[in-house]
């Protein structure tokens, strides 16, 4: 399995975390195949029409994904860093908040979305990230993580929504 790719990184940002570094299943060739195997079959691919990745590790494996599936691709940014008209979503965060844009016209009106990121953690991105693509007309219809921290609850925020989670970390 792919755990064997996730190195463990003590008192990353700060001290008290453990933090799950993935930069290892990146530089592995058959860790990386594996992991884009495994998110090709947690959801049935004729059930969305659209995969959409959240700045910025949800990128690459969303990319990777709709390479592999002949999926369109959408970009979920921060701030500022699409060209196009956008619609933002705000968050809240740990201390403050943040928020996501997509563009206008990534999603025509009932196109079904599959939303992929690297970390499902508390869950605020991701629910950020639905109520995004609902907002310009596209129907979100799972969500799917390489790691899971199920201590911190974050399948909360995103309930009645499938979630789909490769690793889960207790």
């Amino acid at each position: 399995m792919i755990e064997r790719y996730i190195r463990d990184v003590p008192d990353f940002p700060k001290k008290g975390i453990l933090f799950k570094d993935i930069t290892p299943l990146l530089q592995s060739p058959e860790g990386f195949r594996e992991t884009i195997d495994l998110l090709a079959r947690v959801v049935e691919p004729k059930s969305y029409d659209l995969i959409c990745g959240i700045e910025s590790r949800g990128f690459i494996f969303g990319c990777a994904l709709a390479n592999r599936l002949n999926k369109g691709f959408v970009p979920i940014r921060k701030p500022g860093k699409l060209p196009w008209k956008t619609a933002s979503e705000s968050y809240e965060l740990e201390y403050g908040k943040d928020s996501i844009e997509i563009h206008l016209d990534a999603c025509k009106p009932g196109q079904k979305v599959l939303l992929i990121d690297d970390l499902l953690a508390t869950g605020g991105t991701m629910e950020a990230a639905t109520k995004l693509v609902r907002k310009i007309g596209g129907t979100p219809i799972a969500c799917a993580f390489v790691v899971e921290l199920t201590f911190l609850a974050g399948r909360k925020k995103l309930e009645g929504m499938p979630i789909h989670s490769l690793v889960k970390v207790g």
